[in-house]
Parts: C-alpha cells; sequence; structure tokens
C-alpha cells in the first residue's frame, strides 16, 4: 500500500517533470550545417543571401534556427572532415553551398541527414541525384547546369570586342565538371570563329603562371570558370588580367564589382535564397528524394562601366540595353 504522502509527493514529481520535459522538447531548434568550399568573406553574398531566404520564410538565426557554418578556405581537400564535423553536430539539414565536390564530400558524411545543394552544374553526372524530377536520395536541391551558358558568354564577349579571335579560358582542371565546361567552351568557340587557349590551374600559384601564358598565346580576353579556387582567388585574378589590360568574363557579379569587366550566369544570390525553401520543406517532414531538383531560373549580365573604359573599350549599344546592372 502506498503512502497517501508518498503517493502526492512522486505525483507532483511527475507533475514538475513534465513542464521540464515539455521545455527541453521546445528549446530545441533546427540545426542547419552549411558547407562552403571558400572563405568565409569570398563566400559572404552566398550565406547572407541564404540568410535572406530563410527570413522571408519566417526563421530568425539564433531564435527559432541554429547554422553552423564550415568553409575550407579553398583547400578542397578539407572538405571531408568539415563535413564530418557538421554530421558528428546531428545537424537536421546540410547546405552543400558549391558545386559536384563539395555535395558528394557531404553525401560521404552522411547517408541519413538530407543534403540542400545550391548550385551543382550535373548532380546526376556527380552521382548526387538518380533524376532531376526525382532525386530518390537523401540529396536535392538547385543545379545550375546550363550548356548553352558557355556560347552565350563568348558571344557576349564577342560583341564587347569585335576584333577577338582569341579568349583564354582559366580553369581548374582538378574540378571534374569544369572538364565538361571546357568542351562546351571549345565547341562554341569553333562555331564563333574564336580560339580557345586553355589555361589549367589547381593551386594559387599556378593562377599566376597561367595568366603570365595569355601573353604568348595572344589572348585577347579571359574567361573563367567557376569553382572554389577561381572564386576564392577572384580578386587576384581580377588584378592579374588588368595588369595584362585583358578583358575578363566572369559567370558571377562579385568579381566585376572588384573591377572584372563582366559577368554573366545564374544568380547565385538567387539560388542561395531559394535553397532555404529547401530547408524549409524538409524540416517540415518533407523527404529530400520526392522534392525535384530546380534550376536557375533569373540569369543576370553586370558590366563595369569603369573598367570598360580603362580598357579603352566602348560598350555597343545592343549590351548596355541587355545589362542587368551596370557598375559605375
Amino acid at each position: 500500500m502506498i503512502d497517501r504522502r508518498t503517493f502526492l509527493a512522486g505525483t507532483g514529481a511527475v507533475l514538475l517533470a513534465a513542464p521540464r520535459a515539455a521545455e527541453t522538447q521546445q528549446a530545441r531548434v533546427p540545426h542547419v550545417g552549411y558547407l562552403s568550399p571558400l572563405t568565409a568573406s569570398a563566400d559572404a553574398s552566398r550565406s547572407e543571401a541564404f540568410r535572406q531566404g530563410l527570413r522571408e520564410l519566417g526563421y530568425v538565426e539564433g531564435r527559432n534556427i541554429m547554422v553552423e557554418y564550415r568553409f575550407a578556405d579553398g583547400n578542397l581537400d578539407r572538405l571531408p572532415a568539415l563535413a564530418t564535423e557538421l554530421v558528428e553536430l546531428k545537424v537536421d539539414v546540410i547546405i552543400a553551398a558549391g558545386g559536384g565536390l563539395i555535395g558528394r564530400a557531404a553525401k560521404s558524411a552522411t547517408g541519413t541527414i538530407p543534403i540542400v545543394m545550391t548550385n551543382v552544374e550535373d548532380p546526376i553526372a556527380s552521382g548526387l541525384v538518380v533524376s532531376l524530377a526525382r532525386p530518390g536520395r537523401n540529396v536535392t536541391g538547385l543545379s545550375a547546369q546550363i550548356p548553352e551558358l558557355s556560347p552565350k558568354r563568348l558571344q557576349i564577349m564577342k560583341e564587347m570586342v569585335s576584333t577577338l579571335s582569341r579568349v583564354a579560358v582559366l580553369w581548374n582542371s582538378a574540378y571534374p565538371e569544369k572538364a565538361t565546361e571546357f568542351k562546351q567552351t571549345q565547341a562554341a568557340g569553333k562555331v564563333l570563329g574564336i580560339q580557345i587557349q586553355s589555361l589549367e590551374a589547381q593551386s594559387a600559384n599556378e593562377i599566376d603562371n597561367a595568366l603570365d601564358a595569355t601573353t604568348k598565346g595572344h589572348a585577347g580576353a579571359l574567361l573563367i570558370l567557376p569553382d572554389p579556387l577561381t572564386n576564392t582567388y577572384q580578386a587576384r585574378i581580377v588584378e592579374l588580367a588588368a595588369r595584362r589590360r585583358l578583358p575578363t568574363m566572369f559567370t558571377q557579379r562579385p568579381p566585376v564589382d572588384a573591377g572584372g569587366l563582366m559577368s554573366y550566369g545564374p544568380s547565385y544570390a538567387d539560388l542561395f535564397r531559394r535553397a532555404a525553401s529547401y530547408v524549409d520543406k524538409i524540416l517540415k517532414g518533407a523527404k529530400p528524394a520526392d522534392l525535384p531538383v530546380e534550376q536557375p531560373t533569373k540569369f543576370e549580365l553586370v558590366i563595369n562601366l569603369k573598367t570598360a573604359k580603362a580598357l579603352g573599350l566602348t560598350i555597343p549599344p545592343s549590351l548596355l540595353g541587355r545589362a542587368d546592372e551596370l557598375i559605375q
């Protein structure tokens, strides 16, 4: 038989414990892992776009969502360890903030935690998804696979420099997706009557050496294919190209803000902002395998007028009219 006082004391303890358990449950907020191949400063505009997307969906960082950031500082070899750190923190979702290598690093670290990719060129070839419509695994998100952009960039460069006959292409041969993109650029060059000079670089020092080769190759312009290396050293590439008076074409806006001539490609701010919607759906119970991979819907042509003037270029009215933004 249970004593009345013992019973009441036990009941009180249960009643007191229940609110505490509820409080503990309520205190648990979703944790998102953010894995970037870049430095924090080089990634700043992207991570801010992602945070903006979260805010638009009602998430306030530090209040009802936590984001754990990991930056590889341009060193791809660090990605697996950083991905493992996020897994050990038991994050609910991982943002793979970059290309296929970042997605694969995150995927190899976990087979269960949902992964949202932000701008993988070819997620099927990268082995991240089975198909765009039905990813089929624990990875979904946004693809930047737009093959027709390579000829479009060369065409824009030809419009800017009417006498252009040779373009140097800077790309990282250690990054598998870039080989395909370089071949697409070569094919576009043949159609437009432009010779393509290959500049391969796998480190910061090799970027310097590659740019030296543009003088010997008589390149009339420089096109940069994006990857963690070229994204990390954008400012350096802009500086080296300016010394050689080379018009530059990037795929995204930040290096144009830093003095590059032009950029044309998907709006990375839009892609990273949209990645937040995937996080929201997954946190509400959706499975990555059932969320179709989306492609870019917004593209931007950005031209730096000051740089054009410094290079002695007169911008054709056709380009001025099509530009989404002109940087003074």
